[in-house]
């Protein structure tokens, strides 16, 4: 029997995957809601949503690209005390970075954010913020005295 999945199964398949099961287990799936089975019509709706959300997802990686650009023109820095011999106290951590770039804006997640360890010396960092999973930013980050 051929199904479409409706959410996720462990160790079958993901939602939307297309399965050649057992009668038995098909007919469990479909009572239970999370298949249907695969005739024509369901593998045409399948495709429809396939498309859909490809555009969807095609045009959020553009919106993503536009604020890769106008995040990189940035610079930010950072003011840190500093003991003998330059020597930061503490360091500048994700949160401190995403802080500064909601005020400028940019609506991102900590998560986004990654450091390449401490930033605890002065002068220029390069931070990736990952935008999406293809899209990723890279911001300059100055820590001065």
């Amino acid at each position: 029997m051929k199904i479409i999945l409706k959410e996720d199964i462990k160790k079958k398949g993901k939602k939307g995957d297309i399965l050649n099961v057992k009668d038995g287990y098909g007919t469990f799936l479909i009572n239970d809601k999370k298949a249907v089975i695969a005739n024509q019509e369901n593998v045409r709706n399948l495709d429809r949503s396939n498309e859909r959300k490809k555009v969807k997802e095609e045009e959020l990686i553009k919106e993503c690209e536009k604020v890769k650009n106008r995040i990189e023109k940035e610079k930010i820095e950072f003011k840190v005390k500093v003991g003998a011999q330059d020597k930061v106290f503490g360091s500048v951590s994700a949160k401190q970075i995403v802080s500064i770039l909601n005020r400028l804006g940019y609506d991102i997640d900590k998560k986004c954010i990654k450091l390449n360890g401490n930033l605890s010396s002065l002068g220029t960092h390069v931070v990736s913020v990952e935008l999406h999973k293809k899209v990723v930013a890279n911001i300059k980050i100055n820590l001065v005295k």
